[in-house]
């Protein structure tokens, strides 16, 4: 078994990245780069299980996806940007294991119904076995540890689950990944449900500064409160839950905050604030990202440095299961 500190992770390539994803997952890939052997997948199979009907958008978005982590600071000289699509091992693999994997145990996927309704979907095939493709990508690596939040735990005790069954059936072949159980809040959108790229209610990191504000200054804030001087609530208030977040200074803040609960200060003011606290974060990204937008070819190169690292060992994995499951002629 490999032991190695290896992490497979990635994000689907449904459009450029938000602030969401900064906060919840770009933000400690960079720190983890530093200490694993990682993989960060641009998961472009995993894309076509909900927007099957728009290809003309996946090289846009997977350029999009590349860039967005380049900007957030993920060095591609210290971790792994692999092409999903491009390793075909990703998908083989995935045939093989949902040999193992039964209809009703993805059906109890908590994120399969909750997408299916969220998102009126009618579901495709591949979108009812995206989680043994999410397996596959995983056991494919070997990896050890998978960064997630508490939402895709249910994910990954399938993906140990199916490891556990093939080494039962063939001999041990997989380790069962651990979870590196992320601590970062959810950032809600600005309508205060869900941040997502479906839902028009998202910031993103290539958005200007202007578009920024503009946002900003739509959100909502607190339902209750009428004027300017009737007192505020901070609870499910989506202005202050970025401000925790993004505001460098704590004590500016705490100010904010007892005046909002005073009724000493209007919406207008906290979200002007927050507007220009957030375009000061998200200014070095931004530089980063439009001078390498401009380059689709060195991204692409970006992409295929890390995919060609990553092939052989995918290939070797792929082959030791495929003989282990009986297909040892070969042509």
């Amino acid at each position: 078994m490999n032991d190695q500190k290896r992490i497979l992770t990635g994000q689907r390539t449904t459009g450029p990245r938000h602030i969401g994803h900064l906060v919840g997952t770009l933000r400690k890939y960079v720190e983890l780069q530093t200490e694993y052997d990682c993989y960060f997948l641009v998961a472009d199979l995993h894309a076509l299980t909900t927007d099957y009907e728009h290809p003309e958008k996946l090289r846009e978005n997977i350029l999009n996806v590349t860039a967005d982590f380049l900007a957030a600071g993920i060095d591609p000289e210290k971790a792994n940007l692999v092409l999903q699509s491009a390793i075909p091992e990703h998908a083989q693999l995935c045939l093989l294991l949902s040999m193992l994997t039964g209809v009703s145990r993805l059906e109890r996927v908590p994120t399969y119904k909750d997408q299916v309704r969220e998102l009126k979907l009618r579901p495709s095939l591949g979108f009812l076995t995206y989680p043994v493709l999410q397996a596959a990508d995983i056991l494919l690596y070997k990896a050890g540890f998978v960064p997630v939040g508490e939402d895709q735990l249910p994910h990954l005790e399938l993906t140990r689950e199916i490891a556990r069954r093939f080494n039962q059936l063939y001999g041990d072949t997989f380790p069962e990944p651990e979870a590196l159980l992320s601590s970062a809040p959810r950032l809600p959108g600005i309508d205060n449900h869900t941040m997502h790229t479906s839902y028009g209610n998202a910031i993103y990191l290539k958005d200007t500064p202007e578009e920024t504000s503009r946002k900003v200054m739509s959100m909502y804030t607190d339902p209750a409160r009428i004027h300017a001087h009737d007192p505020g609530h901070m609870e499910g208030n989506p202005v202050f839950a970025y401000l925790d977040i993004f505001d460098p200074d704590p004590t500016r803040l705490t100010d904010l905050k007892e005046r909002y609960r005073a009724g000493k200060v209007g919406d207008v003011e906290v979200k002007r604030h927050m507007a220009q606290v957030l375009n000061e974060v998200l200014a070095p990204i931004r530089a980063r990202r439009a001078k390498l937008i401009k380059d689709p070819e060195g991204l692409i190169a970006i992409l295929r440095s890390g995919t060609e690292r990553a092939r052989s060992l995918a290939q070797a994995t792929y082959q030791e299961a495929a003989r282990k499951m009986g297909f040892s002629i070969q042509f």
